[in-house]
């Protein structure tokens, strides 16, 4: 089997069902968003791997990367629900504990401090474009779940607590607006 396809080669690709859609279909673009999200925490987790004390933050991401492809899977394939309340719940604990271990926020954090925390803030960002193209999808596709858009919505939460938490862990100062 070939890798390439050529259907692509003119500004078309194929959803799982067969049909043909335009490359900026809003199921097309949420699903490259989301892709690109993934790759990024794999590089994300790559990086942490290579750093002493940081395998902690590997497994994490990985979790999220496998998280990811079931929510690739909910949106491609119909009626796949994979992706559940207890996955955001998940988030919601993990956010929590983490907010709860670092400093109060007293002004606005700009993205930086530790290398592996300010690549997480990048990951924040995209899962954000990544949310605001499922935002958009919904409104087109009735059977895209709230638990999905509930999971894309937390997400980016978890990115930010998760870059302040890796700052905490790694005894480095996060910068805040003035």
């Amino acid at each position: 089997m070939k890798l390439y396809t050529k259907v692509g080669d003119h500004g078309a690709t194929k959803q799982i069902n067969g049909k043909k859609v335009p490359k900026y279909d809003p199921q097309i673009v949420a699903l490259g968003e989301l892709d690109e999200l993934d790759s990024w925490l794999g590089y994300v987790a790559a990086q942490a791997q290579a750093m002493p004390g940081f395998n902690w933050l590997t497994e994490a991401l990985e979790t999220r990367q496998r998280e990811l492809y079931e929510l690739l899977a909910d949106i491609a394939v119909p009626r796949h629900q994979t992706i559940t309340e207890a996955h955001v719940k998940a988030l919601e604990d993990a956010i929590d504990q983490m907010m709860a271990a670092v400093p109060h926020i007293t002004a606005f954090v700009l993205p930086g401090g530790h290398p592996l925390a300010a690549a997480l803030q990048y990951g924040r960002t995209v899962a954000r474009r990544a949310e605001r193209s499922l935002d958009q999808l919904a409104t087109k596709d009735d059977t895209l779940s709230a638990v999905t858009l509930q999971y894309s919505n937390r997400l980016s939460d978890y990115l930010f607590a998760l870059a302040r938490y890796v700052n905490f862990k790694a005894g480095v100062a996060e910068v805040k607006s003035k």
